[in-house]
């Protein structure tokens, strides 16, 4: 008789939504999180099809961009207000990268990285470019300098962070800050290219998802889920100053590497069993 497969139980539905919202906010890769918790911790969850997963996952960004849209809705707005030809250049060479690499490569990402091993690898080499980047790189660059090349950049540290692991906003944290932006500066630069792409990608896998239909038995984990996500990102925005503050990206890198470390420390003790 064959085991129960694993179940997307309400419990861990709702523990992952929780999670998501911080991680996102931090440089430290919500992606990598809601996969390396539940493996570590050994949560029904890490067992659960590979497929239903990922859609799960579209969920909690879908709450997080939602949340945003309303916590950052002024930030949106006057954005939106002031959007003139170097805005569009900066949101279009942004979003193309990760679109294009995302586009021609989301199966191979999909069945190759995101394994704990392969997260270990990009929470690694994330770590390095954001200590690097920010111990080297030069100051006194203000947003509204930001041009093509530094749009550039950007795009192709996002298309970099497409790696489970790498994180979205500590990639293109340690591209604003090689490019020489102060760190306020280069936290807002860095969420006003990654909404766009959370929203683009949550449309397009929701859109997906909606096609092939979601079994009635998890529709309710879903809804509670995104519902999670959504709530614990309102409530974590305070986290978005606190990282503007901080002096240094290195905690962060160091948070990194520790939680590497775990896992290589756990695959090497799988191993020996």
């Amino acid at each position: 008789m064959s085991p129960e497969p694993a179940r997307l139980t309400l419990r861990d539905a709702v523990a992952l939504g929780v999670l998501h919202g911080p991680a996102e906010l931090l440089p430290v890769s919500s992606s990598g999180h809601v996969t390396l918790v539940p493996w570590l911790a050994r949560w029904e969850y890490a067992g659960v099809e590979p497929e239903l997963r990922k859609a799960f996952e579209v969920a909690l960004h879908a709450g997080t961009a939602a949340a945003l849209l309303v916590a950052l809705h002024g930030e949106v707005g006057a954005a939106a207000r002031g959007f003139d030809r170097r805005r569009a250049t900066l949101v279009a060479l942004s979003f193309l990268p990760p679109a294009a690499a995302g586009w021609a490569l989301e199966r191979p990402i999909e069945q190759r990285l995101g394994t704990p091993a392969t997260i270990a690898a990009g929470l690694l080499i994330g770590s390095l470019a954001m200590a690097l980047a920010d111990r080297r790189g030069p100051v006194g660059r203000s947003r509204e300098e930001a041009g093509w090349r530094d749009a550039l950049a950007l795009g192709l540290a996002q298309a970099a962070a497409l790696m489970p692991g790498v994180s979205r906003n500590g990639a293109t944290l340690a591209a604003a800050r090689a490019r020489g932006f102060d760190r306020e500066d280069a936290n807002a630069l860095s969420r006003h290219v990654a909404l766009p792409i959370i929203l683009g990608a949550s449309v397009l896998k929701g859109t997906r998802l909606r096609r092939r239909g979601l079994p009635r038995e998890v529709q309710r984990a879903f809804a509670a889920g995104m519902g999670a996500s959504f709530a614990s990102t309102l409530a974590s925005t305070w986290l978005i100053g606190q990282v503007e503050r901080d002096r240094s990206l290195a905690p962060y890198a160091a948070y990194r590497v520790a939680l590497a470390g775990l896992v290589i420390r756990r695959l090497w003790q799988d191993r020996g069993r």
